[in-house]
């Protein structure tokens, strides 16, 4: 058993349900430890890496390790790939489970264990994992679609952060039949909407469907040229969030060129603030890619940070 530093902040992925149940077990474990409530937070990788990490303590989970993090009396809980290696900080690393799974194995240690959260620990490890041959692959994936379809916040306030609430939740209904049928439409009709971004990234048009198993599906079919492909989501408030997705660990390095970061596989990022659309978000990293002697990468760059800070 570790020895648990008193943290100021607990620190979360927001995109996924793996933060979800990641961040709310650390916070039940830190109310066990410490009989005190310590704040929740929720980011997304490209606000994340411009936060600073101003926190004396803090417990930060399903985000990537990195050397920035590595400060005394810092907890990282984490399963991404990482070359960075902890000098300071107590460093909780596993690229084969997820961070809720390595999340919940200390709540096991602090006596925090029921039967419910392990149901649901487990789906969540399938979901974020991606395994494929589990029985339970495609149920996992309805619940991982909770949180791409309803979000973090809304969700932890419709459970009331009592992840529990999640089995066998009435929405799952709703994941279930949109599983069923926008799935295979969807399909078929993104197969015919690929377009090129650069040589090796495809931007993958979507209409109805599970965005992420229509995107795994053509890699897995084969039915297109291109490594990566990316889907691109506008949220609300205008933020444009594209997702990049591969076979054999392309994605994340193209995720790291805007910012982002993930899985190998499985990588997101936050476009500029001036990408207001998808048209948008489809220019922008086409001109990234595809720097030309009209519209010089580092020109457009200053372009964007210029919008931004006017």
């Amino acid at each position: 058993m570790i020895a648990l530093p008193h943290p100021d902040a607990i620190i979360t992925h927001e995109s996924d349900l793996d933060g979800l149940v990641a961040g709310v077990l650390l916070r039940r474990l830190a109310k066990k430890v410490f009989n005190t409530d310590i704040p929740l937070e929720a980011y997304h990788y490209n606000y994340w890496k411009q936060r600073e990490p101003r926190e004396k303590s803090a417990w930060v989970t399903d985000m990537t390790f990195e050397p920035r993090l590595d400060k005394a009396n810092w907890l990282i809980i984490d399963h991404h790939l990482t070359e960075a290696t902890a000098q300071n900080a107590q460093l909780v690393h596993d690229i084969g489970k997820s961070a809720g799974l390595l999340c919940y194995e200390l709540c096991r240690e602090h006596g925090l264990a029921t039967s419910a959260l392990d149901r649901l620990v487990h789906l969540n490890n399938v979901a974020d994992l991606f395994l494929e041959d589990d029985p339970d692959f495609a149920l996992a994936g309805d619940y991982a679609s909770l949180v791409k379809i309803y979000g973090f916040w809304n969700l932890h306030a419709l459970i009331n952060g009592e992840i529990e609430k999640l089995l066998d939740h009435p929405l799952l209904e709703v994941m279930a039949v949109k599983r069923r049928i926008e799935d295979p439409l969807g399909f078929e009709w993104s197969k015919n909407n690929i377009t090129e971004l650069s040589p090796t990234l495809g931007y993958v048009d979507t209409v109805v469907g599970n965005n992420n198993q229509i995107v795994h599906q053509l890699l897995e079919r084969q039915a297109t040229r291109y490594p990566v492909l990316v889907t691109l989501f506008r949220r609300t408030n205008n933020v444009v969030i594209a997702s990049f997705r591969s076979r054999n660990g392309e994605a994340i390095k193209m995720a790291e060129k805007f910012q982002g970061g993930g899985h190998a596989n499985a990588s997101g990022a936050l476009l500029p603030k001036s990408v207001r659309s998808v048209e948008d978000g489809i220019d922008y990293i086409r001109r990234v890619l595809n720097p030309n002697k009209d519209t010089p990468l580092n020109s457009l760059e200053s372009l964007f940070a210029a919008i931004e800070k006017g």
